[in-house]
């Protein structure tokens, strides 16, 4: 296998791997618990109960933007949990919540060390609204070479569509080929089984203690904890050569 250094793009996914998305939903999530009185639920309960309607509603409905969807998350969450149903505000504000989801804290300081290598890409399940805001805030206006959301595709990941459309992408705009891409990111379910599937390599970034996306099948070409580690690996290879 060749080394990192041989590949010319990085194709992210954003929401797990850059961003803390679990936290931010964490955070979003237990004042409604709190405001029901429930301490019977778990953090991990509940980030499963939002992975498995999240999951549901992008099949059901793959051209909703994802401040849309939230809002629809949020409800069947309340229902299926016994809660009492979310105002009209409160939906607004759990729609409008990916805007305050943090970064982990290698993630810009990594993006600025591997730029200077790749061209880096976004390969994101979110609108177009919501992915700006996340990156003038959190992501402190890194300038990504390319952003593919969901809903410029019409579909989420893991949609075989989602990664068609990058790889024409990055073909017309920057003139690299598949085998030159590496798919990173912390989700086997989005990213790393479908990479596989059409055959993309792939970079799992473990963020060790998550667990959305996680999958009994480990599917991967490298493998770092964070980001951070990735961009050192990257140095010592460019460094020996």
């Amino acid at each position: 296998m060749p080394d990192l250094k041989e590949y010319r793009l990085l194709s992210f996914d954003v929401y797990g791997t850059l961003i803390d998305y679990e936290s931010g939903i964490l955070s979003t999530l237990r004042p409604f618990l709190v405001a029901n009185n429930r301490t019977d639920v778990s953090d991990l309960h509940l980030l499963e109960t939002y992975h498995e309607f999240e999951v549901k509603q992008q099949q059901e409905t793959p051209d909703m933007p994802y401040s849309r969807l939230l809002t629809t998350i949020l409800q069947r969450i309340t229902t299926k949990l016994g809660l009492a149903p979310p105002t009209s505000e409160e939906l607004e504000v759990f729609g409008n919540s990916v805007a305050s989801w943090p970064p982990f804290p290698d993630t810009v300081s990594a993006l600025r060390r591997l730029a200077k290598h790749y061209k880096l890409v976004v390969l994101s399940n979110i609108d177009r609204a919501s992915f700006a805001l996340t990156n003038s805030g959190s992501l402190e206006g890194f300038p990504f070479d390319l952003v593919i959301t969901a809903q410029d595709v019409g579909s989420y990941k893991p949609n075989h569509q989602n990664f068609e459309h990058m790889l024409k992408a990055v073909k017309g705009n920057f003139g690299v080929d598949k085998k030159l891409v590496l798919q990173t990111a912390q989700s086997q379910f989005h990213d790393h089984h479908p990479a596989r599937a059409m055959n993309i390599k792939s970079v799992w970034i473990v963020r060790p203690g998550k667990i959305m996306g996680n999958r009994e099948e480990e599917i991967y070409d490298w493998r770092f904890d964070t980001l951070g580690d990735m961009a050192d690996a990257l140095d010592v290879e460019l460094s020996a050569s």
